[in-house]
């Protein structure tokens, strides 16, 4: 879950930086980690495929905080971290799409080859790519009603933000277990 946890930074940090008035600084902060855990990932080895939410996230805070420097000081109003939440999950419905669901990448890099032609292993990371995209979806969702209805609600909104994050990542923690011990028992 970790490995997560340092894959999100940017969003965690521009999500945490960023207010409603101003997200110029969470932008450029997201901005800054995004390219130096893409940048650190790949002196490490990791592979392209590996990468993909490390990528997309340059090209988002990268563009957003252009905007948020050259436009105004929150392009995206009370709407960015539903804006960043819906684009995570543009990105993970996308990957899933072309057949190639985002954690797939990350799982090889944590798993033993002889796995990484099994259907299993794609149909597992298939699942939990779906759910992030799902609690993406329904955390952008959420987030952009709540801006609307409820702007100042800080304890409701960091909640969502927290469950959105969360919620995902206990699932990916605990699916791939779940699946090798039902194919242990099936083949009992």
């Amino acid at each position: 879950m970790l490995g997560y946890l340092r894959t999100f930074l940017p969003w965690i940090a521009f999500a945490v930086i960023s207010t409603p008035h101003d997200s110029r600084y969470g932008a450029l902060v997201g901005a800054v980690l995004a390219v130096a855990l893409l940048a650190a990932d790949r002196r490490g080895g990791k592979p392209w495929d590996a990468l993909i939410i490390e990528g997309t996230s340059v090209v988002f805070f990268g563009a957003l905080a252009i905007a948020a420097f050259t436009t105004a000081k929150a392009p995206l109003g009370a709407y960015g971290s539903a804006v960043s939440d819906e684009w995570l999950a543009l990105v993970a419905w996308g990957s899933l799409a072309v057949r190639h669901p985002f954690t797939l990448g990350i799982a090889r890099t944590m798993t033993p080859p002889e796995v990484h032609d099994h259907p299993v292993f794609y149909r597992v990371n298939a699942v939990i790519t779906a759910v992030w995209a799902a609690a993406f979806t329904v955390t952008g969702v959420v987030l952009a009603l709540l801006a609307q209805a409820a702007p100042h609600a800080t304890t409701a909104i960091i909640a969502v933000k927290v469950a959105g994050f969360v919620l995902p990542a206990l699932f990916t923690a605990r699916y791939p277990a779940t699946v090798a011990a039902r194919h242990r028992a099936a083949a009992r």
